[in-house]
């Protein structure tokens, strides 16, 4: 049982109903000589029902061993609807400058078009007689033709059920075909014997079927519209073939124009000559709504749905440390192989780097070669290796520079210098040509706007520029320019990653660190280290010492009057490193206070709710001596000081400016009990964002190191020794 049974049978009926009432209405002679009742005629009603079979058979069924499918899933059960937008809205931006100033003003990761309308792709086919469906490897337009031959059937199955249905035939969805149509799925990579007549095809198919006289029922289906005729791979028609297969598709569509077409193709049609006939759209990325729905749709198995795999898969990849990965899953091809990828390990990987690797492969050789595609004679020549070098370099160069769209003159003349300057690339190679068949073939540079291109996805970008820093040398000089900017921060897991050889990431990583002990500029924030250092020395807590002494500096600068965003900022860095370095910290912290205290807010101005300020400094002090992170004389000095004033705050009145006054000598007795003076937790602006600079870096190693393959145990027990300490124990 396949779970089609119910479909099988009443677009089978469907079938024959249109057929017999098209025979009686408009038939030759010699098809109405025939019996058409599939009550009586048996051999016709199994030639419907093998038509409707082998479609379904063919195109109802979805395996990908590209990205590790091991057995074939049904289309319905994890299709999602896809969107489609007008290709002029492609076309909306100038220059690569417009195009990298939208990007920015989004604060999100994805390139594509968010602000062009978007329609469901089956209301545009309902729409659309002659679509011509555009859109990169991989983006589910042959997928999305399927899904229409499909409902095609359904609709089918629906004519004698006057509007209900009969069975299990409908994937809910709100939108349903309207035109009841004979779906009919021509792949074009197929189309590599000369002088093939599309026609002839059809008829042959339904030869095969057992259908009685195909030739002149094919040309009666034609005739009067009934047919959707699905042009699948109009990019991928072998080169032999192309001219040929062209012209006799436009003859089709001018000689039989009432029935319903829908092509695909991975490259605007002009390159082809265009189709004056057909309505260009394009596949639009996933979005968010999209991804979750493709995600439950794959995990609905019972054990599944026991562990809510989906939710959790979801929840996942929209942790901050999967944003890489959750840009690939606007490509459905990625998406599938991340499905199978947490399908598999119920996690994603900490290793990225793999992860990326395999998705980049997967449009660089394998879906190519899954698909059976006719590549270029050029990929004779340029070897998969060499163009990962060549796109390494773009993506590393144009990265370098702050540039994530890039000119299409630029980028051929990259292409044409790595061809001159490699000694195993021939010389004959056109550098246009080499950029025309990387986007038509791999989509991995893909031109957002009219010659201004892009990679198809930044995580690509990212990962490759790691590539060619690893394979340059160049880890020295990127974590002095760039260890601190956060847009490299993927690029420096993916190093960790990367980093071959026996020592691995270790070179990485010590190098971060002595590029962070270079923000601890001056004697004040040496002096605040220093005495983190020393009043958490014999404390009792379990969490690691660097974590401990974090979590002091957290505390003091958190707590002591400091008006500017440039302390909140470092906050948040310090407390993720502290996260980092102790991951059950967070929640320990959050059980009364912790990190969540804040006396003073940051307008200026004391938090007037006196009892819950006060609470909040008491409580973080109680929650620091739960979990051990200072000493216990200091804590429990600190915590009497706090006793003797509590009475105070709950039987005096204080105007605004006394309260103030009280409050400033409430943190600062609170202080002065931890032995931290005052004035050294009184850091500047320019101070405050050194700390951040020195508490970034440091967790940022913290998560290198997880995400490499090889770390020397005593290289990182020592950089771990010396996280939070004064660079050479003296100020």
């Amino acid at each position: 049982m396949t779970g089609f049974e119910p479909l099988i049978g009443a677009a089978a009926a469907g079938l024959g109903g249109l057929i017999t009432s098209l025979v009686k209405d408009k038939g030759t002679e010699t098809l109405k000589k025939l019996d058409w009742d599939i009550g009586k005629n048996l051999a016709l009603r199994k030639a419907m029902v093998d038509y409707v079979r082998r479609y379904i058979d063919r195109h109802g069924t979805l395996k990908v061993a590209c990205v590790r499918m091991d057995y074939p899933v049904r289309l319905d059960e994890i299709y999602t609807a896809v969107q489609l937008l007008d290709r002029s809205a492609l076309r909306y931006f100038e220059s690569e400058a417009a195009l990298q100033t939208q990007y920015r003003n989004s604060g999100k990761r994805s390139f594509s078009v968010t602000r062009a309308d978007k329609k469901p792709g089956l209301q545009v086919a309902n729409e659309q007689q002659h679509l011509m469906v555009l859109g990169g490897p991989g983006v589910g337009k042959s997928t999305f033709l399927r899904k229409v031959g499909l409902e095609a059937l359904r609709t089918l199955g629906r004519r004698d059920f006057a509007g209900r249905d009969p069975g299990n035939l409908l994937v809910p969805q709100g939108i349903f075909y309207q035109h009841p149509c004979i779906p009919v799925m021509l792949e074009l990579r197929q189309f590599d014997k000369a002088n093939v007549s599309i026609q002839a095809v059809i008829a042959a198919e339904l030869e095969t079927c057992g259908f009685p006289e195909s030739e002149e029922l094919t040309e009666l289906f034609l005739k009067n519209g009934k047919l959707l005729v699905l042009l699948d791979g109009l990019d991928e028609v072998p080169g032999s073939t192309l001219d040929h297969t062209l012209k006799e598709i436009r003859s089709l569509v001018d000689r039989y124009s009432d029935n319903r077409y829908i092509a695909s193709c991975r490259v605007p049609t002009d390159t082809f000559g265009g189709f004056i006939r057909f309505k260009d759209v394009a596949m639009a990325a996933f979005e968010d709504e999209q991804i979750q729905q493709f995600i439950k749709n794959w995990f609905q198995k019972e054990r599944d749905s026991e562990t809510n795999t989906a939710e959790r898969c979801w929840e996942l990849l929209n942790g901050k440390d999967y944003q890489a990965a959750k840009e690939l899953a606007q490509t459905p091809l990625l998406l599938t192989l991340l499905c199978v990828v947490y399908d598999e390990f119920q996690d994603f990987p900490k290793k990225r780097h793999a992860l990326y690797g395999e998705a980049l492969d997967v449009l660089l050789r394998k879906w190519a070669s899954e698909k059976r595609i006719q590549r270029n004679p050029i990929y004779q020549e340029l070897s998969a290796e060499l163009e990962l070098d060549m796109l390494a370099e773009i993506a590393y160069t144009s990265f370098a520079d702050d540039q994530l769209f890039f000119a299409k003159e630029r980028l051929v003349q990259q292409i044409r210098e790595f061809l001159v300057e490699n000694l195993n690339v021939p010389s004959h190679l056109d550098a246009e040509t080499v950029l025309r068949e990387i986007e038509i073939q791999q989509g991995i540079l893909v031109e957002r706007a009219r010659n201004a291109y892009s990679f198809s996805h930044l995580t690509f970008q990212e990962y490759l520029t790691a590539k060619c820093i690893v394979d340059n040398q160049k880890v020295d000089q990127l974590v002095h320019d760039h260890v601190t900017q956060q847009h490299w921060r993927e690029i420096f897991l993916l190093l960790a990653g990367l980093a071959p050889g026996k020592r691995g990431a270790d070179e990485l990583l010590l190098a971060m660190e002595r590029q962070a002990q270079t923000c601890i500029i001056n004697d004040k924030l040496k002096a605040l280290i220093f005495w983190a250092t020393q009043a958490t020395q014999v404390s009792s807590g379990a969490i690691k010492s660097p974590a401990k002494r974090a979590s002091a500096i957290y505390l003091v600068i958190d707590l002591y009057p400091a008006f500017n965003l440039s302390i909140d900022c470092a906050c948040g860095f310090i407390r993720d490193f502290a996260y980092s370095c102790f991951l059950d910290l967070e929640d320990e912290l959050s059980k009364e206070g912790g990190f969540n205290s804040q006396s003073i807010n940051r307008s200026g101005k004391l938090n007037l709710l006196s009892n819950l300020t006060f609470a909040s400094i008491w409580n973080s002090a109680k929650n620091y001596e739960r979990i051990g992170v200072f000493s216990e004389c200091l804590i429990q000095n600190s915590l009497n000081r706090l006793e003797s004033m509590k009475g105070k705050i709950l039987t005096k009145e204080f105007s605004e400016e006394n309260y103030i006054d009280f409050m400033e000598f409430v943190v600062e007795n609170f202080l002065k009990g931890l032995n931290a003076h005052p004035e050294n937790v009184k850091i500047s602006d320019e101070e405050a964002h050194y700390l951040s600079d020195y508490f970034y870096t440091l967790e940022l190693m913290v998560r290198c190191k997880e995400a490499a393959v090889r770390v020397s145990p005593q290289v990182w027990e020592g950089i771990e020794s010396r996280m939070v300490t004064v660079p050479n124990g003296v100020f």
